[in-house]
């Protein structure tokens, strides 16, 4: 399994709204970097993602799980990207600031804060661990 994270202006995708979509879980779509959409294309179904609110709220406040792996984006009208399904799995109780990471010696190499503007990266197990510890579970 591979761990990731995944942000969503919450006032675009919010996470209550992925609560709301239920077990079917929702497509993760709109994304039009190709460092990200790589990210995406490595994506397999059981990997989790961190699901972290950006713009205003910069924190991570709950955990997906990939449903359905990578495949064509139709909003994407020249066809160069692609997205995954995922599903909500769990909240965090405690919500995780990026001033929290940033203050955090451990997580300076974390690709939110090496890369903030990429909005799918990667995430080691030492530092999934840690943000879930952070975050009380």
């Amino acid at each position: 399994m591979n761990y990731w994270l995944v942000k969503s202006e919450p006032g675009t995708w919010s996470w209550q709204d992925q609560l709301d979509a239920g077990d079917k879980g929702t497509f993760w779509d709109g994304v039009r970097n190709y460092q990200a959409s790589n990210n995406l294309k490595e994506m397999k179904i059981g990997d989790l993602c961190f699901f972290y609110h950006s713009v205003k709220e910069k924190q991570i406040v709950g955990i997906v799980e990939v449903i359905k792996e990578y495949y064509p984006d139709p909003s994407d009208k020249k066809g160069r990207f692609g997205m995954v399904d995922v599903k909500a799995v769990k909240a965090l109780p405690n919500p995780v600031t990026l001033a929290d990471i940033k203050a955090d010696p451990r997580l300076e190499n974390f690709g939110l804060v090496r890369q903030s503007r990429l909005s799918v990266v990667p995430v080691d197990e030492a530092t999934w661990n840690l943000i879930c510890k952070m975050g009380g579970l």
